[in-house]
């Protein structure tokens, strides 16, 4: 299926998971650039896509998706086959269960505690502290017992979950005691499509 996305974005993490997924299902695309600080997200231009001000966006033809979960999703349903978001009531259901904690607890643990390390953001650093290691504690026997984190091959739910997992030392959480989380961390890595997180010289604004 040819393709002609466009993903707006910028340098944060959420951008870096449709990146990855976007290179993952070998997707033609080009990428336009926002510069966050000088508000480029809110011009009316923008807003008409996105209407919270956040990146990443894609458009797609006609298409305009928002929030990075939302574009994983598409992406796999629209231009992927079925490991990468699998269709049986089960496989389905691991995936977004590992989407909601990308909304959730690796966004209010690691992220958050990155975002008060990295960039000063007024944050509570010592409940994200907490969060990230109850995360952590309770992820790190799942990776003992299969390879990515819905089975044993990779799903937009690994795509989702690793940046801001592995950024975790930036925010001053070790992923030291996590060897099985590690290990999850370097299989995506080893995959082909794989997107580093890029320098940050300076603080995010919104993102989603």
């Amino acid at each position: 299926m040819s393709a002609d996305v466009t993903l707006y974005g910028a340098k944060t993490g959420n951008c870096l998971r449709v990146a990855i997924a976007l290179q993952e299902l070998a997707i033609a695309h080009q990428v336009v650039k926002l510069d966050l600080r000088a508000g480029e997200q809110r011009t009316p231009g923008f807003l008409a896509m996105n209407p919270f001000g956040h990146v990443p966006v894609i458009e797609d033809g006609k298409t305009v998706v928002f929030d990075s979960n939302a574009i994983l999703v598409y992406l796999a349903k629209r231009y992927a086959d079925a490991s990468w978001l699998p269709e049986d009531p089960v496989g389905a259901a691991q995936v977004t269960q590992w989407l909601s904690l990308a909304a959730g607890p690796i966004a209010y643990g690691p992220c958050a505690a990155r975002l008060v390390k990295v960039f000063g953001n007024k944050l509570d650093y010592d409940a994200a502290v907490c969060t990230a290691i109850k995360l952590f504690d309770v992820i790190e026997p799942i990776f003992g017992t299969r390879a990515f984190a819905a089975g044993p091959t990779p799903t937009i739910a690994d795509v989702a979950a690793y940046t801001y997992i592995a950024h975790a030392p930036e925010g001053g959480v070790s992923l030291a005691p996590y060897p099985n989380v590690r290990a999850w961390l370097a299989r995506v890595e080893a995959l082909p499509g794989f997107v580093a997180m890029p320098a940050v010289a300076s603080a995010p604004t919104t993102q989603s």
